[in-house]
């Protein structure tokens, strides 16, 4: 049986419809989700810029042909995807198409699938490192900006860089499909398992569905994010001799 993905999003979109309208009804939320904007356009941007770079260098050009191995966010955000990360937390931006065929023989199909599936997660955290590098640095060498209401303003719109980077990277790195973190573990599978779990996709698509509209992924995702900013936040910190910002 086909199931439209996008007819899938859709539903979880106009499920969480109820919890957009809160929007509206506070100065204070709609003013964090104005500040939430670059975190979510430089987040899904680089993400999807990373894959095709990655797919770029190994050989293929899939990518580069349909123009996705730049910075320009319009080609790389998916809407259902946006509404999801801006809403949810976490979502995701426009599929990279890639063409394994086209892989240089250096390395297995499996596991050039896997370096360029890994590479979106990858940039996620190497971004949430340094914006949490440049919110430190902020904070200390030029504090009297740091704690006026500008430089307030500056460090919330940091801050969701890093969250909204942490958050994207975490939530692909799940291993069912059509996330990245399928491709990332089917590199070190059998080639057996890895068809068998290809053949299923669909399946494993509706049980992704369904675990989050019950609220498992929210579970387990929410927490992970948490103790992956304070972790960074604390050791960024400590690093460079301040309390915790």
């Amino acid at each position: 049986m086909y199931i439209d993905k996008r007819l899938i999003f859709l539903i979880i979109a106009l499920m969480l419809f109820s919890s957009f309208m809160s929007l509206f009804s506070s100065e204070g939320v709609l003013l964090s989700f104005v500040l939430s904007i670059p975190g979510i356009l430089i987040a899904i941007t680089f993400h999807e810029f990373a894959h095709a770079f990655a797919a770029d260098k190994l050989g293929d050009d899939t990518p580069r042909m349909q123009g996705r191995l730049n910075l320009n966010p319009f080609k790389h955000l998916d809407p259902f995807g946006t509404i999801m990360l801006v809403f949810a937390g976490f979502g995701w931006g426009k599929p990279v198409q890639i063409n394994p065929r086209n892989f240089n023989r250096d390395i297995s199909l499996s596991k050039a699938e896997a370096i360029v599936a890994a590479a979106g997660p990858l940039m996620n955290f190497l971004l949430a490192i340094v914006f949490e590098i440049i919110v430190c640095l902020i904070a200390k060498f030029i504090p009297s900006f740091y704690y006026t209401e500008a430089g307030q303003i500056v460090s919330v719109i940091l801050s969701s860089i890093v969250i909204t980077n942490l958050g994207l990277g975490i939530f692909n790195l799940i291993p069912l499909p059509p996330l990245d973190g399928s491709k990332i573990l089917g590199g070190f599978l059998p080639y057996n398992a890895r068809n068998w779990i290809d053949s299923h996709s669909q399946i494993f698509e509706i049980v992704f569905v369904a675990l989050w509209i019950i609220g498992i992924l929210s579970l387990i995702i929410s927490p992970l994010i948490s103790l992956a900013y304070n972790g960074l936040t604390g050791l960024c910190a400590n690093i460079f001799g301040l309390t915790i910002i």
